[in-house]
């Protein structure tokens, strides 16, 4: 029987050798409602936290809604497409990041921060979890809601879970609920210029 990762990574070719997890790694949208035990999400956010950082700021927080009243709270700024396949996701987390200190701006406080979140979903793969980034919600409601500071920036949202199966998602969502292919390396990486083959 194939696994899940093994149909990810045959549908996702690579035409290098790179470690799995990177091609495992996808976005789907059907979750189990099965809760998340503490000590397997607080491995995934304290993998989160080794990432690198400019001066070793650490710009990112992470605010997780795991509780049926928290994840209310996030669901009421979550724009309504996402509202319904969020509505069984045991863990949210909203990405903040802070983009300023005593010495003033922190230019990088965004790039450090998905440096973080990146490690987040590859840590989560470990873990057999899945996890959907989006930004599809209300960010001033967000801001509100969540109570961020006025100097931390929001960055997206994450649901975090066990994948489901994607018969349970509304016929449209269903249909899409497939990993998504990567452009090839020749048209993402240039030489020596903007639009410069690279090979």
């Amino acid at each position: 029987m194939v696994t899940i990762q093994e149909a990810v990574s045959q549908a996702r070719p690579t035409s290098y050798e790179i470690d799995p997890i990177n091609v495992n790694r996808w976005s789907p949208r059907s979750f189990q409602e099965k809760e998340v035990p503490e000590e397997t999400l607080f491995a995934v956010l304290e993998a989160a936290g080794f990432a690198p950082s400019a001066f070793n700021f650490q710009p990112w927080r992470f605010i997780v809604a795991r509780t049926p009243e928290e994840r209310a709270n996030f669901l009421s700024f979550l724009a309504e497409f996402n509202q319904a396949w969020c509505a069984k996701v045991p863990v949210l987390i909203l990405i903040v990041s802070q983009t300023s200190s005593e010495n003033g701006p922190f230019p990088s406080a965004a790039f450090d921060a998905g440096a973080a979140w990146g490690a987040l979903a590859h840590e989560a793969v470990r873990k057999g979890l899945v996890t959907h980034a989006m930004t599809g919600f209300d960010f001033e409601k967000a801001r509100q809601v969540m109570n961020v500071p006025e100097n931390f920036a929001i960055q997206a949202a994450v649901a975090l879970g066990y994948q489901g199966d994607k018969d349970a998602l509304p016929e449209m969502m269903a249909s899409r609920e497939a990993p998504s292919p990567r452009r090839p390396l020749e048209e993402t990486v240039f030489k020596g210029a903007f639009g410069q083959p690279i090979k």
